[in-house]
């Protein structure tokens, strides 16, 4: 996809994750980068079933590419243990998402860790449902622009994605609604979402606006709020007027602001909360990667001890 050389200077300088240089001992050898005294291989195959995975625990899935059964099992043919994919996936066994639903992963060995938003919203929609009841809601996305828009006006299938990414804001469509049906399948089909593509490069905000069981008081909701998203594991909570260039490389899934929190008559619930769209998914894909390996070390003793 590119060569060793680009992936270094990427590696030293990112226009997103961290301001100035990034790691200074970066060499490229043969087939490999090393990094201070670690070399990481580096392999370049048509198809990954050419190449030896028996010694790979987790294959991370991050090409893109159509996500069919028959091309995400090539990994486990080759010799992987388990696979996680870095995007929504019908192919997948399950779609999980930490803080929502992780306890279902199981035996699972072909896992979607879902997407940036899903990852965002499916937790904070967890912890209102279990304290006030979700009857409904809406949530918009304000979303940064991504690699699948132009920088300048170029035929994209919806024309509004056509305009320059960094000249408008982008109304569009998200799936992380239809995700979270998946994830939390008690609430399925009772959240509608939107996005907004903005012109920044990094960091993605959730505006979600429910409709509650039980409607609390302003000071209740932000207090049980606040203590359920820091008990979550991935839920931040700030009470600073931030913007969004301050919560750059934060590895939270999503950063809820209180002073934002509202309640209306008739029990509204709104929440905004910022998230690293890049950043704090790559966080969260190492974090499923690990529970995923944990589970397939645990599957493989039991077969073991079954097969004794």
């Amino acid at each position: 996809m590119m060569s060793l050389r680009w992936i270094a200077a990427l590696t030293c300088f990112s226009s997103t994750a961290y301001s100035g240089p990034g790691p200074e001992d970066v060499d490229v050898l043969d087939r490999s980068i090393r990094i201070g005294s670690v070399a990481f291989p580096f392999h370049n195959a048509p198809d990954v079933r050419s190449l030896d995975l028996s010694s790979v625990d987790i294959f991370l899935e991050c090409t893109g590419q159509p996500y069919t059964r028959e091309f995400v099992s090539r990994a486990l043919e080759a010799g992987a243990r388990g696979v996680l994919i870095s995007g929504p996936a019908e192919s997948a066994d399950i779609t999980v998402v930490l803080g929502a639903n992780e306890e279902i992963i199981g035996g699972s060995r072909i896992v979607s860790n879902a997407s940036c938003t899903t990852n965002a919203l499916a937790p904070l929609l967890k912890i209102i449902d279990e304290a006030y009841e979700v009857i409904g809601g809406q949530m918009t996305t304000v979303h940064c622009y991504t690699g699948s828009q132009p920088t300048v006006d170029q035929p994209r299938s919806d024309p509004a994605r056509s305009r320059a990414a960094a000249l408008s804001m982008v109304p569009t469509t998200t799936s992380a609604h239809k995700l979270v049906g998946k994830v939390l399948p008690h609430l399925a089909g009772k959240i509608e979402a939107r996005a907004i593509r903005v012109p920044t490069a990094s960091v993605s905000a959730i505006d979600l606006t429910v409709s509650l069981g039980i409607e609390p008081s302003l000071s209740d909701a932000r207090e049980e709020l606040k203590k359920r998203a820091l008990a979550s594991g991935v839920l931040g909570w700030t009470e600073r007027p931030l913007v969004s260039v301050d919560m750059r490389a934060r590895p939270e899934s999503l950063v809820i602001s209180g002073p934002e929190i509202s309640v209306s008559p008739g029990g509204l619930l709104r929440v905004f909360g910022w998230y690293d769209n890049e950043y704090g998914f790559a966080t969260r894909m190492l974090d499923v990667a690990k529970l995923l390996d944990d589970h397939s070390l645990a599957n493989e003793g039991c077969s073991r001890i079954l097969s004794q």
